[in-house]
């Protein structure tokens, strides 16, 4: 079980790894050691998940999520497979946490009398130094 929050658990057998070959420069390995991770998570599936959580991770995932709901993630930074093994894991449970966070709906406020007072006292001046650059009258 992997711990992201203290309300969410994903269970190991959720989460899908496959190793490719990255792509880019590294010397003699690069035809050789397959160091590219591609994580596969599907999210619409996932009893891990509130209803509220899985729908704001859609959101979130973007162009990553398939069309059947799974979370594609690739990972080629390091030519480490295990360090790219952990970065997709990190860059998962990231998004994951970011979607828990609740979303805070801003409260309209109103300008209180005393600011209203000074904005109208500063606008005021302002006219006045502006009025008082004006050319001599003839």
């Amino acid at each position: 079980m992997i711990q992201v929050t203290p309300q969410i658990a994903l269970d190991d057998s959720e989460i899908e790894e496959s190793f490719v070959r990255a792509s880019g420069p590294g010397g003699q390995n690069v035809n050789k050691v397959s160091s590219s991770v591609r994580l596969r998570f599907d999210v619409r599936n996932s009893p891990a998940f509130s209803e509220t959580v899985r729908t704001r991770l859609m959101r979130l995932a973007g162009r990553r999520l398939t069309r059947d709901g799974v979370l594609v993630i690739a990972a080629q930074r390091f030519r480490s497979q295990d360090m790219n093994r952990q970065d997709a894991l990190d860059r998962l449970l990231e998004l994951i946490r970011e979607a828990a966070e609740p979303v805070l709906t801003r409260r309209p406020t109103r300008p209180t009398f005393g600011s209203k007072q000074r904005r109208l006292e500063a606008k005021s001046q302002r006219s006045e130094i502006k009025r008082l650059r004006g050319g001599p009258v003839e």
